[in-house]
């Protein structure tokens, strides 16, 4: 059974929780990526113990699920002493967990470079901060932005677990709307339609600056 009335004097909740979505996305998608060029750096690393340091990480928080990573932070930090708010908590786990999966991403990039580039940067007397920011990191950015933009889709997608730590994002906000007024079908629908006005958008984006690059490469 439908709705129409209802749907759109609840539509202000549904938006406000797609915009806890959206935020909290952006928010994890940002320390996760300083996070993955982090994790990245030490996989790359000529150090035999800083490549399995990395390569642990990204072992641990790719093999436990988001769900548990989060229940873990929010039930921790509260015994460590740490009384910080949920949302503070939530964005940690998307962060950690995105990190883990960034670096992969990036690491495949960085791999494509050509060793020639960082070894004439060192002879123009360029330090390792300089090579990474201003040669490296744009280059890899452009091979693996396809696959970066699906990794913010995904995460898009796997914030409707931080539900689970009492947020009230999309996925949540929908669930509480169906259960007062026992119409399921119509609020999953309405958070559905949402999510994939979100996602459409962010692939189209991906598809015209990915035909940018490449008409700046021709």
């Amino acid at each position: 059974m439908f709705d129409p009335g209802l749907l759109i004097q609840s539509l202000p909740l549904l938006l406000a929780g797609l915009w806890n979505t959206v935020w909290l996305s952006a928010g994890g998608l940002l320390a996760g990526f300083v996070i993955g060029v982090g994790v990245c750096s030490l996989k790359l690393s000529e150090r035999t113990v800083l490549r399995r340091l990395g390569g642990a990480y990204v072992s641990v928080f790719r093999g436990i699920p988001l769900l548990i990573q989060l229940l873990f932070i929010y039930y921790l930090l509260p015994r460590l002493g740490l009384d910080v708010p949920a949302w503070v908590a939530a964005m940690a786990g998307l962060a950690l967990c995105c990190g883990a999966y960034l670096s992969e991403i990036l690491r495949g990039g960085f791999l494509t470079l050509p060793p020639g580039q960082v070894e004439a940067a060192r002879l123009l007397g360029l330090g390792g901060r300089d090579i990474l920011v201003r040669i490296k990191l744009p280059q890899a950015l452009r091979a693996t932005l396809p696959a970066l933009l699906n990794e913010v889709i995904l995460l898009i997608k796997a914030s409707s677990l931080i539900s689970a730590v009492g947020l009230a994002e999309l996925t949540r906000t929908a669930q509480n709307l169906a259960a007062s007024t026992f119409l399921q079908l119509q609020f999953y629908l309405a958070a559905a339609v949402l999510y994939c006005v979100v996602n459409i958008s962010l692939a189209l984006l991906a598809g015209r600056l990915e035909r940018r690059f490449e008409a700046g490469r021709a």
